[in-house]
Formats: structure tokens, C-alpha cells, sequence
């Protein structure tokens, strides 16, 4: 382009200046601002349609509500009922009297002094009658279960235990022992015993019986050995290994936790060289 055509140019001449006008971006460029100014007034126009429709709607409801006519209706007076008496309750029925022959359990006596109404029925007059302790009027028994008479009444007590359950108890259901039981208890032995070396110099052997208590919470207490060898120092080591026991499991009497008194035999043997 010439100097002297630049001054007075479009600035969209001076871009594509010596370029293909005709592919399209130099059209978009050049009608740019039309079709911003179409869109625009397209937008504003759709607006102003909006309004105008809300606005008619609006007041065709506004027409239509102050058509609307409300008229008062009267409601009839009704009249009150006045409080009735409840209505009285049904009558009680009582049950139908069954009829009743006496029968009690019969004495021996002589004839002349049987009296006539300890006379006991006839087996015929027992088949549809009910049997109790008095002679009542009535209707046949056809299945009518007879009032329970107030003969034969007692409450059946439920027994007293009178277990004193604080003592220390000799027999018990249950006896306590060691936690886990035999096998717990044989390797409580193994890991704790210790043979004593007077015993094992003077070739003393036996079983120890050590009778202690385990109360309701499974503490060992009062420890002592009551058979066994008194020498070599088996009865001493028997103690030891039942004070150092720790807990045991207590004794049970009736579904209870009890105080008892335990007996535990512990064997003392020498292996044979």
C-alpha cells in the first residue's frame, strides 16, 4: 500500500494489506460491529417481548380476581341437643347355677346314727351331676364347669433356704480348682517345683496332701500340709508352691460362689539313676 493511501486507510485495509480478502476473516472483521449492533437489538427486542407478555398475564389476573363475587352464605342454626344421661349399663348376668350332689369322703358308723343328708348318692343320680361339698339345685351338667368350691384352699409355700452361705464349707457341688484344671495345673508344677536337696540327698519321696481354703473371690488362705513325709522338706515345698498359686477358681454350692476348704495332693518322686 502507498504512503500516501495509509493516512486515510481502514485500519483492516493496512492488516490485509497484500492478503486474501476473500477467505472470510477480513468479511467477520469488517461486518463485526453490524452484526454486535443486530444482536444487541435482537436481545433487546426479546426482552421487551418478555416484559410485555409478563405484563398482560398479570393484569388479565388482576381482571379476573376483582371479577371474582364472594357472597356471604348464612348456615342454618342448628339446635343444640341438651346433655343426655348416659344410658344405664346392661344388667349383670349370672352365671347358671349347676346342680351339685355332696360327696365327702364317708365314716364308718353304725345305721342308726347315719343321717339323711350324710347319706351318699346314687351312682345314677352322679352321671350329669357335678360332685362337690354341698347339694345344690340347678341345671344338668352338659359340660358347665361348677364354681370351685372354698374347700381343700391352701397356698403351697416354696421352700426356704436356709443355707448359710458366708461359712467355709467342707462338700460342695462344685470344688474349686486351679485356672485351666489339670493340665494348667501340671505346668504351674513343672515351671514352679523345686526338689529339695535334703530330700533328694536322703532319697525321700511321697505324696504331700495340702489342705488350704479358696474363698468367693478365689484367694488361697490358711495352708497347710496335713499327710506326707516330715522330713526331707517336701511338706515346706508343697506350702510354698500352693501360696505362690495366685487365684483359683472358687468352689460352686447352689449356682453360688462359695468359701470351701481344698485338698491337693502333690506327688514328690525321684527318677531312677
Amino acid at each position: 500500500m502507498d504512503v500516501n493511501k495509509i493516512l486515510n486507510a481502514d485500519i483492516l485495509d493496512i492488516i490485509f494489506d497484500g492478503r486474501n480478502k476473500e477467505y472470510g476473516a477480513y468479511d467477520l472483521r469488517k461486518t463485526y460491529n453490524k452484526r454486535l449492533l443486530r444482536a444487541l437489538i435482537g436481545t433487546a427486542v426479546v426482552i421487551l417481548l418478555l416484559f410485555g407478555s409478563f405484563f398482560v398475564s398479570n393484569l388479565d389476573l388482576a381482571k379476573k380476581k376483582t371479577a371474582m363475587v364472594v357472597q356471604d352464605v348464612q348456615l342454618e342454626q342448628v339446635e343444640q341437643k341438651k346433655d343426655e344421661p348416659p344410658p344405664p349399663p346392661p344388667p349383670k348376668v349370672e352365671p347358671p347355677k349347676v346342680e351339685m350332689a355332696k360327696f365327702t369322703p364317708p365314716k364308718i358308723v353304725p345305721d342308726d346314727k347315719v343321717k339323711e343328708d350324710e347319706k351318699p348318692p346314687e351312682q345314677e343320680k352322679l352321671e350329669d351331676t357335678k360332685i362337690g361339698t354341698v347339694n345344690q339345685e340347678g341345671i344338668k351338667d352338659e359340660g358347665i364347669t361348677a364354681p370351685p368350691s372354698d374347700a381343700g384352699k391352701g397356698v403351697v409355700a416354696a421352700p426356704v433356704d436356709n443355707t448359710d452361705y458366708d461359712k467355709t464349707f467342707t462338700k460342695v457341688e462344685i470344688e474349686s480348682e486351679y485356672p485351666g484344671g489339670s493340665a494348667a495345673w501340671l505346668r504351674y508344677l513343672n515351671k514352679n517345683f523345686r526338689y529339695p536337696d535334703e530330700a533328694v540327698n536322703n532319697d525321700i519321696q511321697g505324696t504331700v496332701v495340702v489342705q488350704f481354703i479358696v474363698d468367693k473371690e478365689g484367694n488361697v488362705s490358711d495352708v497347710q500340709a496335713i499327710s506326707g513325709p516330715t522330713d526331707g522338706g517336701l511338706r515346706d515345698e508343697a506350702i510354698r508352691v500352693i501360696k505362690k498359686s495366685g487365684k483359683w477358681t472358687p468352689a460352686i454350692q447352689n449356682g453360688r460362689q462359695v468359701k470351701s476348704y481344698k485338698k491337693q495332693p502333690i506327688v514328690f518322686k525321684l527318677e531312677a539313676q
